[in-house]
């Protein structure tokens, strides 16, 4: 059994909070391979829609990705649930027969994870982040109740916490036969787990949820160290980028600007606030609010970044 402790429970409430909201959209429909396209020789990637997740659209709000190599394949991420990490499976076969050997998730949000149990039969290895694991134990029980009602008890009864079976400490390479992935732990940023996967072949880069495009960032670890992380990211030699949210490919590094300047705004107007004694519960009112026709799904995550913003930044 998975338990979460009280603060885990409160830390994470804002966050499954917004899940109920947001159009219904089906990518797929009832049945059918995830429509994946080719992006670049051997590199599949699927694009979510920009929703929070429900039942009408199975979750599939993020980018997946695989990589078939000479021996293998490897998928990037698994989906909002285990509907759409069949569907991914089935785009795979549609494209080649041999074994898929490694799932990375690039982080722990359900976004990204509850397709997991799809792979059972593959006798997949999970990846993940060092803190992945623990980040799924302490969380896990809440992701699966606080999404019931928003998913619905049909597409839910399916879906359970996997954990990772290989934690990447800081740099490693995975090989899929003469093709080999760079996976990369970042510190505290978008969460305190999040992975970054690399293919030397094609310099195709997953940039998991660092990379935001056109759907508003997220923010449920460090705003600051997120910000401080962006040169590091900036610096990768991608040919282009799939990030967590947006379009695919999007230009590299060039994704990065439009959430850099958000940021910026974000922490100004945090930080005169809080210059100013405007009180949390008022200053987040109007943070970032300059942004608001810069991006979708601005009035579903604007105020919980700013609440984060608040408390990080007022200790400074």
């Amino acid at each position: 059994m998975i338990r979460a402790n009280r603060r885990d429970f409160l830390k994470v409430a804002a966050f499954c909070s917004l899940c109920g909201t947001g159009a219904a959209y089906a990518k797929t429909g009832a049945a059918g391979a995830l429509p994946v396209k080719q992006i670049a020789d051997g590199v599949f990637a699927f694009a979510g829609v920009p929703a929070m997740m429900n039942g009408g659209n199975r979750g599939e709000i993020c980018n997946l990705g695989f990589v078939i190599g000479e021996d293998a394949v490897a998928v990037i991420d698994s989906g909002g649930s285990v509907a759409e990490g069949r569907a991914l499976i089935d785009a795979i076969r549609a494209r080649t027969d041999r074994p898929i050997r490694y799932l990375i998730n690039t982080h722990m949000h359900p976004d990204h994870i509850f397709g997991n149990g799809a792979f059972d039969a593959e006798k997949v290895t999970i990846v993940g982040h060092r803190n992945l694991r623990r980040a799924l134990e302490s969380r896990g029980d809440y992701y699966l109740e606080s999404y019931r009602s928003s998913m619905g008890a049909e597409l839910m009864q399916d879906i359970r916490i996997v954990l990772p079976t290989r934690l990447v400490a800081a740099v490693e390479e995975l090989d899929v036969g003469k093709r080999k992935l760079t996976l990369q732990s970042w510190k505290p940023a978008h969460t305190d787990n999040d992975l970054t996967v690399f293919d030397q072949k094609t310099k195709v880069l997953f940039t998991g949820d660092l990379c935001f495009a056109e759907h508003l960032p997220t923010l449920d670890g460090s705003l600051l160290g997120w910000v401080g992380q962006l040169d590091m990211l900036r610096a990768i030699e991608a040919s282009m980028a799939v990030p967590g949210h947006g379009p695919v490919p999007s230009p590299w590094p060039d994704a990065l600007e439009r959430q850099k300047r958000y940021f910026d705004v974000l922490i100004g107007d945090v930080r005169k606030a809080i210059r100013e004694g405007v009180p949390m519960m008022e200053a987040v009112k109007t943070a970032g609010e300059s942004e608001r026709g810069n991006w979708q799904l601005f009035d579903d995550y604007n105020q919980r970044n700013a609440t984060a913003a608040y408390a990080e930044l007022e200790w400074q």
